[in-house]
């Protein structure tokens, strides 16, 4: 027999950094009787594995999950092998490119390899819908059909948008939200997670479960994590978090593979309010203890609260040695303006005399253009050998290595060594 907290200690954790709770007196009546008999709740978590490479907003949902099991709940991690090959059609105006299995089997390994480094493997159920979705039959699969209806496909805003405006949605992209759903039949789930561009679908699995005689889950959605340029800005009265959710296109992540200090940079660019919102998604931190933190540091120095958060992130994904060494780079770097230790060395090649120094910087990769190059040496954010440049048509000279430094906050150092 399971021993679990007391519930309202449960509730206190699990309710933490929750946007829709479907619904919390039946969470607390569930996790009562969980306590009562020994029994822990099956909780649902599934993923698409399109993504190879994870950043910590992908992370949100998997400390969720880390926290069901650290109170002795089953978690399941389920992988859409079936699914994937269908294509989530949330929140897209057109339909999602489809996948092959052998595309979705190679990306749900690499996946797991990361979403392990959060959850307990040991624990975790790992399960493929695949095994009961691809053995359906048709006339199983016309069973599950019939008990939906169009007009509550309907309701979701992405299928009606482009119902209104006359774009296509094509059959099979109904069939999503459906085997979603299904799922939680086949696994009989007591809860679903699921970030907030879900709700519609695990509604729809806590509705399906009834119409099959069987108790509906509870639905618990996690937000999508704002990027590491968010800000906190005052509407209606209160202070609220605004920007763009993390992703690899805004440039506003911390990548789970990213080196430490990497990732110990990005986290010391959040703002200083911004930063709580982190620790409360994704930090293993009691509610007391943050809420210690926040009093200690709140209207002191924010760069040690900043740096408590990227330390605990860091040996997460790397170990604790990394972030000790993160840490100790970090303020060698770029508190003290050091030069790190590991400074790549890079070639810019020229069949001429001199090069100017916004060029050389786009051949080297430090900036995206040219022009961002220019704009960059204009603004004083590039430093040529410790010293700072303002004219973007400084020339290089072929034959000799330069130290720069590009950028203020996001900085890159490098060794430019002009020639052919």
């Amino acid at each position: 027999m399971v021993r679990f907290p007391p519930v309202a200690e449960q509730l206190a954790l699990l309710s933490r950094g929750v946007v829709d709770l479907h619904v919390r007196a039946e969470l607390e009546e569930r996790l009562t009787k969980s306590l009562e008999t020994g029994v822990p709740l099956r909780v649902k978590a599934g993923f698409d594995p399109t993504r190879p490479d994870l950043h910590i907003g992908h992370a949100v949902l998997m400390q969720k999950m880390r926290q069901f099991q650290v109170l002795g709940h089953q978690v399941i991690f389920l992988v859409g092998g079936f699914t994937a090959m269908i294509g989530d059609p949330t929140g897209q105006n057109e339909a999602r490119p489809r996948l092959t299995r052998e595309e979705v089997d190679a990306a749900a390994q690499t996946y797991l390899d990361q979403a392990f480094l959060i959850l307990d493997k040991s624990v975790t159920e790992v399960v493929n819908n695949h095994d009961w979705l691809g053995a359906l039959t048709p006339s199983q699969f016309v069973e599950l059909m019939a008990k939906v209806t169009v007009s509550r496909m309907l309701e979701r805003n992405d299928f009606a948008e482009r119902f209104a405006a006359h774009r296509p949605i094509y059959q099979h992209e109904f069939l999503y939200p459906l085997a979603q759903a299904y799922d939680s039949v086949a696994i009989k789930a007591d809860i679903e997670l699921g970030g907030t561009d879900q709700l519609f679908n695990l509604l729809m699995g806590r509705d399906l479960m009834e119409k099959y005689g069987m108790r509906g889950q509870m639905v618990m959605t996690t937000p999508l994590l704002e990027g590491i340029d968010a800000k906190i800005v005052e509407r209606d009265g209160k202070r609220v978090v605004v920007g763009k959710k993390m992703s690899k296109s805004a440039d506003n992540y911390v990548g789970i593979r990213e080196k430490p200090i990497d990732q110990y940079r990005k986290i010391m660019q959040v703002d200083d309010e911004v930063i709580w919102r982190y620790f409360e998604l994704l930090s293993a931190k009691s509610n007391e203890e943050i809420a210690e933190l926040r009093k200690k540091y709140v209207g002191g120095d924010p760069r040690e609260a900043k740096g408590i958060f990227a330390k605990e992130i860091i040996t997460r994904f790397h170990d604790a040695a990394a972030a000790e060494h993160a840490e100790a780079e970090f303020r060698k770097a770029y508190t003290a303006d050091a030069i790190p230790d590991d400074v790549p060395t890079i070639a810019v090649p020229t069949d001429q005399a001199t090069i100017p120094i916004y060029v050389a910087l786009k051949i080297a990769n430090l900036v995206t253009s040219s022009s961002d190059g220019m704009r960059l040496v204009e603004q004083g954010g590039v430093e040529l050998d410790r010293a700072r440049v303002s004219d973007p048509k400084t020339k290089l000279e072929r034959g000799k290595k330069y130290l720069v430094r590009v950028g203020s906050k996001n900085r890159k150092f490098a060794y430019l060594v002009v020639g052919s």
